[in-house]
C-alpha cells in the first residue's frame, strides 16, 4: 500500500500510517526500531532496498531522508516536504516513509524525522554516502544511539578513516568495519588452533579500501606486532599473512569468495568467505545496539602509529629474499675484478 503526500506535515505523515495500517488489518505497530536513511537521489534505491531487506530480520520503521536541491533561486526559498508512506508488501515487514525536502526545511531535518520516530524505541541513523565527519554533532545524528557511515563511498577513503578517529564518539560505527568480521573470526580461529607467538603480520587489499587499514589496525592492536599493507588488484580483501614462531599462518581470498586457510604443518582447509551485500552488513549492525568498542579501539590505534610501525621491520622484510637463494650472490663474486681495477 503506497499513498503519496504532496507539500504536507509530519502530522499528516502520522495520520497516513494509522489510516494505512487499519486499512491492511494490522493496528499494532510491531516495529523494533527506526532506522533513519539520509541519502541523495542517486542512492536512495539502493539504500532502501537493502533496509527492506534487513527488516526481515528487524522489524522497523526506515525514515528515508531525500534532501532535494532546486535549480532556481525561487525554489529554494520556498519550503516543502513531500512523503510516500509504504506499508504491507511494499515495505517488507516494516514501514517505509520517503520524505522529500525542498528550500529550508532541508536544513532542519531533524524537526521533520522527529515526531516520526517510534516511542520508546533506539534509532539507528545510517549515511549510506556524503557522511557528515562528526556524525554525532549532526543534528540528525543527535537522535540516534547507533550512527552508521561508509568510508568506502568516501571521496578519500583512508584520510577519512583519521576523521573518524578523532571525532569517535560511543555509538558511531563503519560498515567498512563490518565488512571484516568474518576475516576477524577466521585469524582469531586460526591462532586457537596452534600454540604460538606471532611476530609480525601483513594485510593485502585493493588500493583505497579502508577496510584494509582497519583490519591491519585491528592486528596490530590485538597481537602488539608490526603489520605491513601491501596491494593488490583485488577485489577487496585478498589475503593475510602471520608470521609466527610455528610458521606462516596464511589466510588467501583471491576470487572474493572462496578462501583457503594455510597453517603450517596442517592441510590448506578451503574457508567460504565471500563478499557481502549490503543488506548483510546493515542487518549484522542493527543486532547490537550498544557501543563498538572493539571498532573504537582499533580506529584509535592510528594510521600514522601504524606506519611507523611497519617502517621498522621494512628493511628486515625486504633483506630477507636477498639473503635466501643462493645464485643471487654469485653474480657480485663475478664483478670483483672490475673492482680490483677501478682501485688501481
Amino acid at each position: 500500500m503506497k499513498t503519496d503526500l504532496t507539500d504536507t506535515t509530519s502530522s499528516k505523515i502520522n495520520k497516513a500510517l494509522v489510516l494505512g495500517r487499519r486499512a491492511i488489518g494490522t493496528p499494532a505497530v510491531g516495529m523494533v526500531l527506526t532506522l533513519v536513511i539520509v541519502t541523495d537521489e542517486e542512492n536512495a534505491y539502493d539504500a532502501l532496498k537493502a533496509a527492506n531487506e534487513a527488516s526481515r530480520e528487524h522489524p522497523s520503521r526506515t525514515l528515508v531522508v531525500i534532501k532535494r536541491v532546486s535549480r532556481s533561486p525561487r525554489d529554494r526559498s520556498k519550503a516543502r516536504l513531500d512523503a510516500e508512506v509504504r506499508l504491507g508488501a511494499d515495505a517488507s515487514t516494516g514501514e517505509t516513509v520517503v520524505l522529500r525536502l525542498y528550500g529550508e526545511v532541508g536544513d532542519h531535518a531533524q524537526s521533520v524525522v522527529l515526531p516520526l520516530l517510534l516511542p520508546d524505541a533506539p534509532v539507528v541513523v545510517w549515511w549510506p554516502v556524503n557522511s557528515p565527519t562528526d556524525p554525532a554533532k549532526d543534528p540528525l545524528g543527535a537522535l540516534a544511539q547507533r550512527r552508521v557511515t561508509d568510508t568506502y563511498a568516501a571521496e578519500q577513503p583512508i584520510q577519512e578513516l583519521t576523521a573518524r578517529a578523532d571525532a569517535y564518539t560511543p555509538g558511531d560505527t563503519d560498515l567498512s568495519w563490518t565488512r571484516i568480521t568474518p576475516w576477524r573470526s577466521m585469524l582469531a580461529a586460526a591462532l586457537d588452533q596452534v600454540v604460538c607467538e606471532v611476530t609480525s603480520a601483513e594485510v593485502e587489499g585493493e588500493e583505497f579500501n579502508p577496510s584494509v587499514e582497519l583490519l591491519a589496525m585491528w592486528l596490530a592492536e590485538r597481537l602488539k606486532v608490526p603489520v605491513r599493507r601491501s596491494k593488490s588488484a583485488g577485489p577487496g580483501l585478498t589475503s593475510v599473512r602471520m608470521e609466527t614462531n610455528a610458521g606462516p599462518i596464511v589466510l588467501d581470498r583471491p576470487d572474493g569468495s572462496l578462501a583457503t586457510l594455510s597453517i603450517q604443518g596442517q592441510p590448506d582447509r578451503a574457508v567460504a568467505l565471500k563478499r557481502r551485500e549490503t543488506a548483510e552488513l546493515i542487518a549484522e549492525e542493527l543486532r547490537r545496539l550498544d557501543p563498538d568498542d572493539t571498532y573504537a579501539t582499533a580506529l584509535k590505534f592510528g594510521l600514522e602509529r601504524l606506519d611507523e610501525e611497519a617502517s621498522t621491520t621494512a628493511p628486515e622484510v625486504a633483506a630477507e629474499p636477498v639473503t635466501e637463494p643462493a645464485p643471487a650472490a654469485k653474480p657480485a663474486v663475478k664483478k670483483a675484478p672490475a673492482k680490483k681495477a677501478a682501485a688501481k
